[in-house]
C-alpha cells in the first residue's frame, strides 16, 4: 500500500490510508479516501519530488467533508495549525465536479509554490451525490450510503491519483 511521506522538523513520518482512516473514524471513507488520492497528487509537485515539511503546507479548499478534513489534519496539522481555509463557494472552484456540500477543488501552497488538484469525471457517481444531499434519509437509506461511501473509496484507492485528479502548477 501506498503511503504519504512527510517531514516533521527533517524527520520522516509516514501515513497510509488505514493510518489515516483510524484517525478520522468510519463515516466518511470515501473523503479519506479524496484526501489521501489528492495528497499523493500534488506534494510530488510542490518541491520537485523532494519530502515536504508538514508545517509549511497550506491549503484553500471547496470541499468540505469531515473525512478529507481529518486526513489533511494529520498528515499537514493545517487545521490545528490554521493554514487551511475551506470555503465551498470559492470562485475559483466555479465549474469543478461537485461534492455533496462543496467541490473536488484542493489548492496546495509550498515555499512559494502552488499547485491546484481537481478530480477528474467518472469517479464520483450521481447517485451518490442525491443520497448524500437527500434530508431525512431512512436507515436502509443511511445503510445504502454507507456502502457507496467505501465503494468509492475502494475505486480511488484502486486508481493511481494521476488517473482521478488533474494537477496543475501554478
Amino acid at each position: 500500500m501506498e503511503k504519504i511521506i512527510v517531514l516533521e522538523k527533517g524527520q520522516k513520518l509516514e501515513f497510509s490510508f488505514e493510518d489515516l482512516l483510524k484517525y478520522h473514524g468510519v463515516g466518511y471513507p470515501g473523503g479519506v479516501a479524496h484526501a489521501f488520492q489528492v495528497m499523493q497528487r500534488a506534494f510530488p509537485l510542490l518541491d520537485d519530488g523532494k519530502l515536504l515539511e508538514r508545517r509549511e503546507i497550506e491549503l484553500v479548499t471547496a470541499f468540505p467533508g469531515p473525512g478529507g478534513l481529518d486526513a489533511f489534519e494529520m498528515v499537514t496539522r493545517c487545521v490545528t495549525d490554521g493554514r487551511i481555509h475551506v470555503d465551498k463557494d470559492l470562485p475559483e472552484a466555479a465549474g469543478i465536479l461537485e461534492s455533496p456540500h462543496g467541490r473536488y477543488y484542493f489548492r496546495f501552497s509550498y515555499r512559494g509554490k502552488t499547485v491546484v488538484v481537481t478530480i477528474r469525471p467518472g469517479f464520483v457517481r450521481q447517485d451518490f451525490i442525491e443520497m448524500a444531499r437527500k434530508p431525512n434519509r431512512t436507515e436502509a437509506e443511511e445503510v445504502i450510503l454507507a456502502q457507496m461511501k467505501r465503494d468509492m473509496a475502494k475505486r480511488l484507492l484502486e486508481a493511481k491519483s494521476e488517473e482521478v485528479y488533474d494537477a496543475v502548477i501554478l
